[in-house]
């Protein structure tokens, strides 16, 4: 059997990272545009020049730093707000101070926006409150201590854009870590079923005969049995408690929450259809019937094999509770988009109420050979028992489902 690792991403943040990288770059273009289209009012262009220069080069040059969180580390993050900061500064040298006191835009204008931005989705609403805080500062002080509207309007914009995405990112990543756990209980329940079935299909039944066997032998015999039947109580205990305990979290909270599950399969199994026939006509004997269509009746292999493992798990509890001398028959029907398996027998029926006291006790036979194995399979099992009429058991599998699988 083959180990497979499915990993499961979550990332409510990444669109967050691709949005301000094309941000970056659209408003390194504005700010350049800004610039061209009023460069004959500067006093000194070059300045301007130079600093758009190497506000185009940073912007370029860093574009993969904000592709993730990751990628976007605390050290850009200060750099990238110092460039613009700088920005900020050199505009009276470059630009006259009338036009400044006038709201005239800043040598990287809203470009400015993007390095507070980073802030907020790397660290939440608290970084941003930094970051914004310190752009406001330094644009108060070009414009002397008496910014004008305008900038006291874009500034508290970009202040309260920014604090609120910082706390949207900050709830998402919560959110993100509450649903890693959810799939982390998921993976753990139905590996803890998985390997309850097949515990229960295999050494549960071998101790419980050993215990029978050396009961009826006595001598030491017995004592084997008694031993048997410990170990087969505490085995049941443990299956009902639950087999799995694992704890998989998210080894990069950052990039979003990240969750392993690992389950046993054959390579090539879900690609390849066996006909359901072929797996249950070993069980047909002299005491079981088995009436099967004239066609084939194909399902995904390992589909077929769940199907097929149930139907042998309703057999033995009728040979363990119906006795040896009962009859019982196994009928297919394919619907076309369902297949449907009977299993009924001549037994003196179950008494009401004993498959809950059976399963409280940890005899989950029904519970998780049969029904738990098609819960997986997307299908249904029903159980019909009239006492002294014997028990039928119809398992329902949609095709369409198993398909998926």
């Amino acid at each position: 059997m083959a180990r497979r690792e499915r990993v499961v991403r979550m990332s409510v943040e990444q669109p967050l990272w691709r949005a301000l990288t094309g941000y970056r770059l659209l408003t390194m273009v504005y700010a350049v545009l800004l610039f061209g289209s009023a460069y004959k009012e500067f006093p000194r262009p070059g300045v301007a020049i130079g600093y758009l220069a190497l506000l185009c080069v940073w912007t370029l040059a860093t574009s993969r730093k904000v592709s993730g969180a990751a990628s976007c580390t605390k050290g850009f993050l200060v750099a990238d707000l110092t460039v613009a900061v700088v920005g900020i500064a050199l505009t009276p040298v470059a630009d006259t101070h009338e036009r400044i006191t006038a709201g005239g835009p800043t040598l990287p204008s809203i470009w400015t926006a993007g390095a507070v931005l980073g802030f907020a989705i790397k660290g939440g609403w608290r970084w941003a409150c930094f970051a914004s805080t310190i752009v406001a500062a330094a644009n108060i002080l070009v414009h002397s201590g008496q910014p004008t509207r305008d900038t006291l309007h874009n500034v508290l914009l970009v202040w309260v854009a920014s604090v609120a995405i910082g706390y949207v990112v900050e709830v998402a990543r919560a959110s993100e870590n509450t649903l890693a756990r959810a799939l982390e209980i998921e993976a753990a329940t139905r590996e803890r079923e998985r390997l309850a079935r097949d515990i229960h299909d295999g050494v549960l039944q071998v101790l419980a005969m050993v215990q029978r066997r050396g009961a009826e032998l006595g001598g030491e015999a017995a004592e084997i049995g008694r031993m048997a039947g410990e170990q087969e109580v505490a085995l049941r205990t443990l299956v009902s408690s639950g087999l799995v305990h694992t704890s998989r979290v998210s080894r990069d909270e950052s990039r979003g929450a990240l969750v392993d599950a690992y389950e046993d399969d054959e390579p090539g199994a879900g690609d390849s259809e066996t006909d359901l026939r072929g797996l249950l006509a070993p069980y047909a004997g002299s005491r079981v019937s088995f009436a099967e269509p004239g066609t084939p009746v194909p399902l995904p292999a390992p589909a077929a094999k769940e199907l097929a493992a149930a139907v042998g798990a309703a057999l033995d509890n009728v040979r363990k509770h119906a006795g040896e001398g009962a009859s019982a028959w196994i009928l297919v029907e394919d619907w076309g988009d369902e297949v449907i398996v009977t299993v009924r027998d001549d037994g003196p029926g179950i008494p009401a109420g004993r498959l809950d006291q059976a399963e409280g006790e940890g005899r989950m036979g029904v519970a998780l050979s049969i029904r738990g194995r098609l819960r997986d399979l997307g299908g249904s099992a029903e159980l019909v028992s009239v006492p002294g009429q014997g028990t039928e058991v119809e398992l329902k599998v949609p095709r369409a489902r198993t398909d998926k699988r």
